[in-house]
């Protein structure tokens, strides 16, 4: 059952947002997705790159669709576990009958042999059902890192849609850069934005 226990690795979300870039190109205002341009300036010198980051740390810890999925797969691994243990624990309970049973002299020889065969067809069989489930959580996981991806990639290319950055980073505090100018941050923008295109999507899905 170790195996479950990687599982939720994979929403670490650190590198989902490693780089997003833009060509600079059209004049600054409301985007196309009703965000009004972010507050903070973006760091450029005399025809430099126009950069912005996301604080990655906040983002993870306050956006609803990732909060709610981290919920989702925490309980998954959880129902996972407990059938595996119940598993587990009725073949242990099976064992220990054979074994007063052989104890008691009540089994031949034959009889010893063909539950010692079974035994091992009870652990060889809860194997595989860990790994079917392990590889099954790994899937979704997948899967959902692929729809993060796409979130994130379509509503940052909607926000910065009147190309007011050509950059925008990702800053996370266990990450390389050890600093980072607080008036570049545009994080409390992107969440508020990106919080609102979840609520949209998941209010279609209900019409349906």
């Amino acid at each position: 059952m170790k195996n479950l226990s990687l599982a939720l690795s994979v929403l670490a979300f650190v590198g989902v947002l490693v780089l997003f870039g833009m060509r600079l190109s059209g004049d600054k205002g409301r985007n196309a997705s009703g965000t009004s341009a972010a507050t903070p300036r973006s760091a450029s010198g005399d025809g430099g790159s126009r950069i912005a980051y996301v604080d990655i740390d906040t983002l993870e810890a306050n956006y609803d669709f990732l909060k709610n999925k981290k919920s989702e797969f925490t309980k998954r691994q959880q129902n996972m576990k407990a059938e595996l243990e119940r598993s587990a624990q009725q073949m242990q309970n099976d064992v220990v009958n054979l074994q007063r049973k052989a104890q008691s002299g009540a089994m031949s020889e034959a009889e010893m042999k063909s539950a010692e065969k079974r035994v091992i067809q009870m652990q060889q069989s809860l194997q595989a059902r860990e790994a079917t489930l392990t590889q099954q959580l790994m899937e979704e996981q997948e899967q959902f890192n692929k729809d993060l991806q796409t979130r994130l990639d379509q509503f940052l290319e909607e926000y910065n849609k009147d190309k007011r950055y050509d950059y925008i980073l990702s800053y996370s505090r266990s990450g390389s850069i050890l600093y980072a100018d607080k008036s570049l941050d545009i994080t409390a923008d992107v969440l508020k934005g990106m919080n609102a295109m979840s609520k949209d999507i998941k209010d279609d899905a209900k019409k349906k």
